[in-house]
């Protein structure tokens, strides 16, 4: 295994010095070639290496991106089909993926730990879009560009901060409970959010972005609910067998995306990326010190960091898909939900290695 890990490594370098060649000499397609199966292979060498398959996930998005990039066409139609169609599916496919790492009493919790929920909720649905809409004017963004950073930001929490919490040594059940408020109050809160503040950028149609969350996140996350209750004694197939589904689906969605977008992530790709990086830190900064002023422990704020600064990307792309109907403003939601899970598996790594003092 450790000797497979290091041809996938070697593979992947050699491909990177190919596609420096390929550039320096002028060979475009050539060169995004050997990038694709450079990020491909250092991708499968993350996978394997025990302590570094957090981030194998990024190298992935990474490797369908770039594809798409230099080979728009593939994810733009097959056969007369237009690959655009199949976000809202895989969407929901996401979503019930998600929905099965759930259960009923997950929302239960909620009662018995009031506190770090609501500090939790009041982030999620005010700092955090309003974070969204301050860099998307800063950075002065076009207009379907701006709506999709506020977008992001308008979101509820995402199940990437689960795993964090746990990687993190952080309060899971409390995560967790956190992410299951979040997904029932964003019916309400995220189109409130973007009528407020993504307004001025885009037309928001308020009813239909609610109905448009029932639709891709509730309906599917509480048929993942059942299909856990049903499923309840093979748990360990479904965890298995469905955060695989989920980030092959989310690649897939990425690089559609990427390919229909093509010109617009060329032109502001570099500051989206700038612009996540500090959305996200200010996210993690905002929950472990509003968890910290209302006196919870060390574990908890970590927790709560990881809740308020990590978003539900899928859900955001899906938005932007179904009902803003732009490309453009899918763009902020695929690169930052790609992001955040570079820079929370790197915050994740370094709390691991420094276990909280309350940490019974």
């Amino acid at each position: 295994m450790k000797l497979r890990g290091q041809n996938f490594l070697y593979g992947g370098l050699v491909a990177l010095l190919a596609f420096a060649a390929a550039w320096m000499s002028g060979h475009a397609i050539l060169g995004g070639a050997a990038l694709v199966l450079a990020f491909a292979l250092l991708a499968f060498y993350f996978q394997l290496h025990p302590k570094l398959n957090i981030i194998a996930f990024t190298f992935w998005v990474f490797t369908m991106t770039c594809w798409a990039l230099y080979f728009p066409a593939h994810f733009q139609t097959w056969g007369g089909f237009s690959l655009s169609r199949l976000s809202t599916p895989l969407i929901q496919l996401i979503m019930l993926g998600m929905g099965a790492t759930l259960s009923l009493g997950d929302f239960s919790r909620a009662l018995r730990m009031p506190q770090a929920v609501l500090v939790g909720m009041v982030l999620q649905f005010s700092v955090m879009p309003m974070l969204g809409w301050g860099i998307a004017v800063s950075f002065g963004f076009p207009d379907e560009i701006a709506a999709g950073v506020i977008l992001i930001g308008s979101c509820s929490g995402g199940v990437a901060s689960n795993v964090m919490a746990f990687l993190a040594k952080g309060n899971v059940a409390l995560s967790v409970t956190m992410t299951a408020c979040s997904t029932l109050m964003a019916p309400l809160m995220t189109p409130l959010a973007m009528r407020l503040l993504a307004g001025r950028f885009i037309e928001i149609e308020f009813l239909a972005m609610m109905q448009a969350i029932v639709e891709l996140v509730i309906l599917p996350v509480g048929a993942g609910l059942v299909l856990n209750r049903l499923l309840s004694n093979r748990r360990a197939v479904l965890d298995r067998f469905l955060p695989g589904v989920a980030m092959a689906a989310i690649c897939f969605i990425l690089a559609i995306i990427a390919a229909g977008s093509r010109d617009e992530l060329l032109r502001s790709g570099a500051m989206l990326l700038v612009a996540a990086l500090l959305h996200n830190l200010a996210g993690y900064a905002f929950g472990y010190c509003a968890a910290g002023w209302c006196k919870l422990g060390e574990t908890d704020r970590r927790t709560v960091a990881f809740e308020v600064g990590m978003q539900n990307g899928g859900m955001a792309v899906g938005l932007a898909a179904t009902v803003l109907k732009s490309p453009a403003a899918a763009l902020a939601p695929g690169i930052f939900g790609t992001f955040m899970n570079v820079t929370g598996s790197a915050l994740a790594s370094w709390w691991r290695d420094r276990p909280p003092s309350d940490r019974p």
